[in-house]
């Protein structure tokens, strides 16, 4: 890159954003990263820069009303040549005269149905077709730009593993060799997902997607399965500024992991991310969160809660000829709750329903019962816990069973966002205890509705919920200390609710005033990630 593109705020950047997801575009968000890629190009645009957003079409964004076809690149892949179709893509939702959308067509960006972004294969094959699948993607991604399909670029911004190949071939595939002519940018967004495949010996491994690549495994391979590549390591080692996307996160993942004690740090990849540190290279910026102008977060009444939420039900249950128990329970629970005249402290909490978020909330005290129970036998009669997401069976199951044992705790078993924001918009308390939390956004959202935050004091909810000012914080060096300590928490915010009105009232006020802005963001960005 021209060192005299790098002063920030004297010159128009020209960037290339690689990603998965992006929540621009109509059904290509899962996670945090479709909320980021969203969000973060328009703040940049407004800083004068140039942004082009690149990902798989998955089959379905070549029809998308608008798409244009603008170029067509042949590559060798798998030992076959294909040929990809790059496709200018409008978004409805987010526009902006300085920010582009494209998508890449082909037949192997839809292994599982078009439309889907990610696949689930077996345990014994983690992230086989996903790894195949955006192998092919960063591959094709490679050929655009030496072809000079997006144009003359100043950096490119990869995010997570799935766009991380591209800084291997950058290194090693003697055709992409111009791409080391330009900056790159990598984010890690969930270190825990890292996209792990076999060398070789499979059909989804690198030597089977590059068979005439001479490559060197030492700074691409899994650090505790050196016969494998690991993508997530590979961005690390290779990138010229890694991204966590909180300053705290950014400290932890230098630290060695100790899941057994509830110790959430590297993966395994921390003395990468310490000598990345140590070169001046590991950045840790907080994500930001999207506050329209004029947008009226007026509390939503309970007594109005109840029968949006049963609506909500009832569109989920009309998608199957069968009555699942779980709405069932729900829409019993909610018509109860309806006829109560004192419905006491609503509990709120909605997200992806996996160990990170929820693992605290199962852990087993010495009595033998539960977090999440002794939280509910908290609660009592005066007040509702109402939790929104889907996930893992197990976990589904358990929230099934605690709901079916307590009368003070719904489980909506589903998502979508008209619900998630009933949510946000309704709760006296938002309950966000995750094991680990790169950045996390529910926090985020439910303090700008005013909803003050109940959270595990790590990664970015150390870095936007501060204890006793705007929510309630926990920590603890191990499980049981995490566990005992978010029970106390819990404790002390229904003790301010009942009894201490207008501190609880403060707290949910100086939330509200929290402004997390994707315009600092992207200043950082262009200071401390661009340069």
């Amino acid at each position: 890159m021209n060192d005299s593109l790098g002063e920030y705020g004297s010159v128009t950047k020209r960037i290339l954003m690689v990603a998965a997801e992006n929540d621009a575009l109509p059904n290509a968000k899962v996670g945090g990263i479709g909320d980021v890629v969203r969000d973060i190009p328009l703040a940049l645009a407004e800083q004068d820069c140039h942004v082009q957003v690149v990902l798989p079409d998955y089959g379905h964004f070549a029809v998308m009303p608008g798409a244009e076809l603008c170029g067509q690149y042949q590559l060798r892949f798998a030992g076959t040549t294909e040929r990809v179709e790059l496709y200018r893509l409008q978004s409805t939702s987010h526009q902006h005269q300085n920010v582009t959308y494209w998508g890449l067509g082909h037949r192997r960006f839809s292994p599982c149905g078009d439309g889907s972004v990610y696949c689930n294969d077996e345990d014994n094959r983690p992230f086989a077709t996903d790894a195949s699948k955006y192998a092919f993607f960063c591959a094709a991604v490679g050929q655009v730009i030496v072809n000079n399909g997006f144009g003359e670029l100043d950096v490119v911004h990869l995010h997570d593993w799935h766009a991380a190949l591209l800084l291997v071939l950058r290194e090693y595939d003697p055709t992409l060799a111009s791409l080391k002519n330009i900056h790159t940018t990598y984010t890690i967004h969930n270190l825990s997902l890292q996209g792990v495949r076999p060398f070789k010996g499979d059909d989804s491994s690198f030597e089977a997607w590059f068979p005439e690549l001479d490559y060197s495994p030492h700074l691409i391979c899994d650090t505790r399965a050196v016969h494998c590549l690991n993508p997530m390591r590979a961005g690390i080692n290779l990138a010229n500024k890694v991204h966590a996307v909180s300053p705290t996160y950014a400290t932890e993942i230098t630290r060695k992991s100790d899941v057994g004690q509830g110790v959430y740090g590297g993966e395994g990849l921390e003395n990468d991310l310490i000598m990345a540190r140590e070169q001046g290279r590991l950045v840790g910026i907080l994500n930001g969160c999207e506050y329209p102008e004029n947008a009226s977060y007026t509390k939503v009444a309970k007594t109005r809660l109840a029968p949006a939420l049963e609506n909500a039900l009832l569109g989920w249950a009309s998608k199957s000829t069968q009555l699942l128990s779980c709405h069932w329970l729900a829409e019993k629970r909610l018509q109860r709750w309806a006829t109560k005249k004192d419905r006491g402290m609503l509990i709120t909490s909605v997200g992806r329903i996996t160990g990170q978020k929820v693992r605290l909330l199962f852990s087993t005290l010495a009595d033998g019962q539960t977090v999440l129970q002794h939280i509910l036998d908290e609660l009592g009669d005066k007040g509702m816990f109402i939790f929104l997401g889907s996930g893992n069976e197990q976990y589904q199951r358990q929230l099934l069973a605690l709901a079916g044992a307590n009368a003070n705790f719904i489980y909506l078993q589903g998502y979508s966002t008209g619900v998630s924001d009933l949510l946000y918009n309704s709760g006296d308390l938002f309950l966000m205890p995750s094991s680990f939390e790169p950045c996390g956004i529910s926090q985020m959202l439910a303090m700008r509705a005013g909803q003050p935050c109940l959270v595990h004091s790590v990664g970015g909810l150390n870095d936007t919920v501060e204890d006793g000012v705007t929510g309630y914080c926990f920590n603890g060096a191990t499980i049981m200390e995490q566990s005992e300590n978010l029970i106390a928490t819990f404790k002390r915010a229904l003790q301010n609710y009942k009894k201490h009105p207008t501190k609880h009232a403060a707290l949910a006020k100086k939330a509200s005033a929290q402004r997390f802005l994707w315009s600092a963001a992207a200043q950082e960005y262009l200071t401390q990630l661009y340069r």
